[in-house]
């Protein structure tokens, strides 16, 4: 018998999805605090997965190459600039400059194209005691410190700019709006908890790419069929860490039976608020979200919105029941129209 919250709430998939002997639930937690950006895992998931190349692009965002996750893309590590101090909890990107344009002088100074004040490059005119230390060579700043910088004088003066790393992957959705409306079934529910797709029964229709609340999944160009991450479902029936947690040097991803996880993302968020990170938060950990929980969550140092992630996801699949209902209710609206005009026709 179905589960009452099959389409919506909270609800262990494997089981529902008919798995008699399933073991428990098993997922991601990505710590985007202890994220350097390095993307071994964007390598090691191309690496095992056979993902074609992709990157090379120079979009202009930081050093986030990728852009998004894609279909030749599971793992995208982003890159996030923000011009505000680490330990203050000020709005995201405030302070930003919003006056006119440079002046016609300093695009004249940053061109190279003042006068000549006997420095290389140019600097404006007045400013002798610049010259003088250029002129002088390198200046000695001292041995670097014991510490990392801001760690002796605390979060408040660490710094006027931050960079936020996180490693974005497929949701895993508890429930899979991409599974519910797949009509060849090349999406299932593994014995894991996880939503893989098969490649070589899928048909390219795309409706899963609109079902996704979180805009994962991708149709790749050469061929139209739908990709996305597997949650290396070949290595998690081999016993093994999936290929981007076992590359991540600083355990940010993290994997594991997403009970355990929940309990050590809980754990982790207490201890930053502790150290005076305030805006440390879960997201996609809540059963009772609008997906029922993610298989994948993070800890993320802002709003989700500024990592690109919806701040209320839903399923799309939510309201077929109501929808249903009503078409029923529409159908014996009409049905009795239809008889109330043939019995007074025929009168």
């Amino acid at each position: 018998m179905p589960d009452v919250n099959s389409l919506y709430g909270p609800l262990d998939p494997a089981p529902d999805a008919g798995w008699v002997e399933a073991g428990p639930r098993m997922g991601f937690f990505t710590d985007t605090s202890v994220c350097i950006g390095c993307k071994a895992c964007e390598v090691a998931c191309k690496e095992w997965n056979g993902v074609p190349d992709s990157g090379f692009d120079l979009l202009g965002m930081s050093y986030d190459n990728t852009g998004a996750l894609t279909a030749n893309s599971w793992r995208h590590v982003a890159f996030i600039e923000q011009p505000r101090p680490v330990g203050h909890g000020t709005p995201a990107f405030a302070d930003n400059p919003t006056g006119p344009p440079s002046s016609a002088g300093s695009a004249a100074t940053a061109a190279v194209t003042a006068t000549d004040t006997g420095t290389d490059p140019g600097l404006p005119p007045g400013r002798p005691e610049a010259a003088a230390r250029m002129a002088a060579g390198p200046e000695f700043l001292g041995m670097p410190g014991a510490q990392p910088p801001g760690r002796a004088t605390g979060a408040d003066t660490r710094s006027d700019f931050r960079w936020l790393m996180m490693s974005d992957v497929c949701k895993h959705c508890t429930h899979a709006a991409c599974l519910d409306v797949c009509p060849t079934g090349s999406l299932f529910r593994t014995e894991f908890g996880t939503v893989v797709v098969q490649e070589d029964i899928c048909n390219g229709c795309g409706y899963c790419i609109s079902a996704c609340p979180y805009g994962v999944i991708d149709q790749r160009k050469d061929d139209g069929r739908a990709w996305k991450c597997t949650l290396c479902y070949d290595r998690l029936g081999a016993g093994k860490t999936p290929a981007c947690a076992q590359a991540c040097p600083t355990e940010s991803i993290q994997f594991g039976p997403l009970d355990e996880l929940r309990e050590r993302a809980a754990q982790r968020v207490a201890k930053l608020h502790e150290h005076g990170v305030p805006e440390a938060r879960l997201y996609g950990h809540d059963p009772t979200d609008g997906v029922g929980g993610d298989g994948a969550f993070f800890l993320l140092l802002d709003e989700p919105e500024v990592y690109g992630l919806p701040p209320d996801p839903v399923v799309t699949t939510r309201d077929l029941p109501r929808m249903w209902k009503r078409a029923g209710l529409a159908a014996l609206a009409m049905a009795a129209a239809a008889v109330a005009a043939f019995v007074g026709g025929s009168s």
